[in-house]
């Protein structure tokens, strides 16, 4: 009997990576999973400790080690490697060294014959996720940032925990740059399928406990409240990655937010951005166009300004 194997790798096996390849197998997200790392006893390392898992799993994963040699079959590569920014710098800081890695890796990636799809956390990642697409030369469908992934769930957490109501039951996205020039959306954000908008018209109480702003700007600082304190984050980031994982692999039709490269959505090329988009076996199948308030448009293209700035820094 042939089966068809679900094979994860991941590049960069530190806080992040590690995290990640621990949510993927608690969950038994894929078969096989391959762990590279430029210190490769520190891949080695983390393969054995998630291999003394299996006996109280209730699905087994292979777990091994290896290099970009042996990417050519693997269906999904995320990328983490690159370092977290320092508490006095924001993650834009750290495109110089994120892009010199890519450089290096992605096109010995793409010379052992890959045709996956990259998965990209490592900051900033909106940048990182072009210069990706760019060093590929893969459809862009097949290049996905975490974008502000986080960042929604961050703010549907915020907004739960002052509404009183599972965060399950919210829908709202930020957009924009993974980082400070990002936005909410509230023009488009329910609570149970009602417009949150509407809501605090109709109840003023709750628009004494939830202010729109400051909720952002909680939204934004929240990394690096974490950083402050730990030294960065990974946890949410990690598990973010291996759902995003779980819904291409399942091909799941399930809109996130995503860092996705436009070619004319929201009036807007050559940028990697973060919008809704609709995860496939594929990538992203399509691109969500949300109808934006006059305020939301401005916002969207100074956070796009922010991101072409730095762009420049890395020759786009």
């Amino acid at each position: 009997m042939n089966k068809l194997l679900r094979k994860v790798a991941i590049l960069g096996t530190g806080f992040v990576g590690s995290s990640t390849a621990y949510a993927l197998i608690n969950q038994g997200i894929c078969d096989e999973l391959l762990l590279i790392d430029m210190k490769q006893e520190k891949a080695v390392g983390e393969s054995l400790d998630l291999i003394h898992c299996m006996d109280f799993l209730p699905s087994r994963t292979k777990v091994y080690t290896g290099s970009i040699q042996d990417t050519t079959d693997v269906d999904i590569i995320i990328v983490s490697a690159g370092p977290p920014p320092n508490e006095n710098q924001t993650r834009l800081d750290t495109l110089e060294t994120g892009a010199h890695i890519m450089n290096d890796t992605i096109p010995r990636i793409m010379k052992t014959g890959f045709n996956g799809i990259f998965l990209i956390a490592t900051n900033p990642v909106d940048i990182i996720t072009y210069h990706i697409w760019k060093l590929s030369g893969l459809p862009r469908h097949q290049v996905i940032g975490t974008g502000t992934s986080i960042d929604s769930s961050r703010l549907k957490t915020y907004l739960a925990q002052i509404l009183d109501i599972d965060v399950r039951s919210i829908q709202a996205y930020t957009m924009g740059e993974h980082g400070d020039s990002q936005f909410a959306v509230w023009s488009h954000c329910t609570i149970g399928g009602k417009p949150l908008l509407e809501i605090l018209d109709e109840k003023p109480h709750l628009a004494t406990k939830l202010d729109l702003d400051d909720t952002v700007e909680k939204v934004k600082r929240v990394g690096f409240e974490i950083l402050k304190r730990k030294g960065t984050t990974y946890y949410g980031i990690g598990n973010a990655l291996a759902y995003f994982t779980t819904q291409i692999l399942n091909d799941s039709q399930q809109t996130l937010p995503a860092s996705c490269i436009l070619d004319g959505e929201y009036g807007e090329k050559s940028i990697a951005t973060g919008v809704p988009g609709k995860i496939s076996r594929n990538g992203i199948q399509d691109i969500v166009e949300l109808n934006f308030s006059e305020q939301e448009k401005q916002l969207f293209r100074h956070s796009n300004t922010v991101l072409r700035d730095y762009m420049r820094r890395i020759g786009y």
